[in-house]
């Protein structure tokens, strides 16, 4: 059977498997005591800056800030979130490699997975929004305001659960 057509709790301890054996997990292991430290704060300050510019960016689609435009507030904070996420996934990937066999049956891991997927998603929802394209031709109507605030609780919830699972991961 193909990975597709087997069931996921077969699947994924394969995949962590053969990311902890990979060259990435065995490069992480043997680059010194300092290494994983390292990584792990770098982790750390992208899941920060992620979540920081998120938030922020979020209590403004809630209607927060109301005197700064959505246009304002969307440059700095969509930059900085998609840098934070490219450094808190890639770190995150190398702290995973090094000892990924060990979350297998974490219930954590999947739901910080679901979770960053879930905020994904939210984010190709947002950017297809008509509100958002406009976003510099506020005010808005009443309905696009309304699809905003949601868009912006989705986001706050998936993100606040991904940080919340990561962080329980290791109390696993």
């Amino acid at each position: 059977p193909t990975a597709s057509s087997r069931p996921a709790a077969t699947v994924l301890p394969e995949g962590l498997s053969w990311l902890e054996a990979s060259a990435l997990g065995r490069a992480v292991r043997g680059a010194g005591v300092w290494s994983y430290a390292t990584i792990n704060l770098a982790h750390i300050v992208g899941v920060a800056t992620l979540f920081g510019s998120v938030l922020l960016l979020d209590l403004k689609l809630l209607g927060l800030f109301r005197r700064v435009p959505l246009s304002i507030v969307s440059v700095p904070t969509v930059r900085l979130a998609a840098v934070g996420f490219g450094i808190a996934a890639l770190s995150g990937l190398c702290l995973l490699a090094t000892n990924a066999t060990e979350y297998t049956g974490n219930p954590f891991l999947l739901i910080k997975f679901g979770a960053i997927a879930a905020g994904l998603a939210n984010v190709l929802l947002v950017r297809s929004m008509r509100a958002w394209r406009d976003r510099s031709l506020e005010p808005f109507a009443p309905l696009q305001k309304r699809q905003l605030a949601l868009a912006g609780g989705v986001s706050l919830l998936a993100w606040t659960t991904a940080v919340t699972a990561g962080r329980m991961i290791g109390y696993w």
